[in-house]
């Protein structure tokens, strides 16, 4: 029997883990997006967008459920979401699925400064989590680099090749393995893998291209 990891996910509307760092790299591999939920100062919190096409971008689904950005299609088991969005002198994004054990890099928005970040570590784990925007069969990957609030709908980018490997969606404070119930993971990121969203997102760019034509 495969046994998965579970993890116990806090989306990422409060708090970080890990370390990051200012990237002005960050700016070119995705945008800031300011939401609806209101703060203590009464202003918009941050998300990060990962542009798609001249049109559309890729985010959290919990990102764009109060982002100012009208949704296109939200992913069915996923929290993701494709909004539209007018990205200029866009370089088309390549994504491949990344291995356990592979360096990754983390790239989007700080809500605490509003200025791009960065962080790299290892995708440790596969695991699962169900929620309110995501399903259990959605299955997720745990790393153990750093994340801030507002990172959530950044880029996961493969360190060997510079392909998305993934979107970031949130950290978790510890992840238990499936088969001993035992904590196995402590403070870590967590991101959809380009695997479980692959045929989704194929799927939504193609109809627009056949739309298109």
């Amino acid at each position: 029997m495969k046994y998965f990891a579970f993890v116990f996910l806090l989306l990422l509307t409060g708090c970080s883990v890990g370390k990051y760092e200012y990237s002005n790299k960050a700016r070119e591999k995705v945008d800031m997006t300011f939401t609806g939920v209101p703060t203590i100062l009464g202003a918009g919190a941050l998300g990060t967008t990962i542009p798609l096409t001249d049109e559309y971008s890729l985010t959290a689904a919990h990102v764009a459920r109060y982002s100012l950005y009208r949704v296109k299609s939200r992913n069915p088991e996923c929290d993701l979401a494709i909004v539209y969005h007018k990205n200029k002198n866009l370089k088309a994004p390549v994504f491949r699925n990344g291995n356990i054990g592979d360096r990754v890099n983390l790239f989007g928005y700080s809500f605490i400064s509003a200025m791009p970040v960065k962080s790299e570590g290892t995708s440790l784990t596969n695991t699962v989590f169900k929620s309110k925007w995501n399903k259990q069969s959605c299955v997720v990957v745990a790393s153990d680099a750093g994340t801030v609030q507002g990172m959530s709908g950044g880029a996961v980018y493969n360190n060997s090749d510079g392909t998305i490997a993934g979107v970031i969606i949130g950290y978790a404070d510890r992840i238990n393995d499936g088969k001993s119930g035992k904590v196995k993971y402590k403070n870590v990121s967590v991101y959809i893998p380009y695997a479980s969203f692959k045929t989704w997102l194929d799927t939504e760019l193609q109809i627009n291209s056949s739309h298109g034509n």
